[in-house]
């Protein structure tokens, strides 16, 4: 199991039933894959789709159907498609339940740089800042380093998408839940001690008792 798919498995475990859920352009996407069969919810993407599935079986892709990324995707029964204008209604009107949403940059506040790195082409910032402005959760899902530099850091040094505080930090190798006075060891990864995450980490992290091994989808 790679990290990607680690990461995706156990931010499934945070979708509920019922929920409203956008998932951001990459890693984020892959959650919808590993839902499980009898939780029944709704994802949706900036770019006006209620009801995303699982990607596409190979050669089933439908030109017609893709996320914010442009990724293929597919439709769940009982799917919608709007426009931009209702899409982020519903995102800056505070009606979706969460967003799961990639990171460059998370810092010992729990505040989020995801949207772009200085001196690189920006094709846009997306809904990014909407997202953790307007959802009721931000789960962010990450890799934990970026050659061998931690992205969970004291401070960010990449412009911030919000000045919120997330809900929940995912990696491979750890789960970190952002509270007032720093950032909280939840879980482990698998195998992975807790002074192997607190090495890994640039950030000052809070631990409490004991700390149990990540659950996965």
């Amino acid at each position: 199991m790679d990290a990607k798919e680690i990461i995706a498995r156990r931010v499934a475990l945070e979708v509920r039933e019922g929920m409203l859920v956008n998932l951001g352009i990459g890693l984020p996407s892959l959650v919808a894959n590993y839902l499980p069969s009898d939780v029944h919810v709704f994802f949706q993407a900036e770019n006006g789709v209620i009801g995303l599935g699982a990607r596409p079986p190979e050669g089933m892709e439908d030109p017609n159907l893709t996320d914010a990324g442009g990724a293929f995707v597919t439709a769940v029964p009982g799917a919608a498609s709007i426009d931009s204008a209702m899409s982020f209604g519903l995102i800056r009107g505070g009606h979706l339940d969460m967003t799961v949403l990639g990171g460059l940059q998370v810092d010992a506040r729990g505040y989020l740089a995801n949207w772009m790195v200085p001196g690189k082409m920006v094709p846009g910032m997306g809904g990014a800042m909407d997202l953790v402005a307007g959802a009721r959760r931000v789960v962010v899902s990450m890799i934990h380093a970026a050659k061998g530099v931690s992205k969970i850091v004291p401070e960010c040094d990449l412009p911030l998408t919000a000045t919120r505080r997330v809900d929940l930090i995912v990696t491979e190798i750890a789960v970190i839940q952002p509270i007032e006075g720093g950032l909280l060891l939840r879980e482990r990864g698998r195998g992975i001690s807790v002074e192997e995450v607190v090495a890994a980490t640039a950030a000052p992290l809070i631990i409490e008792d004991d700390v149990p091994e990540m659950a996965l989808a």
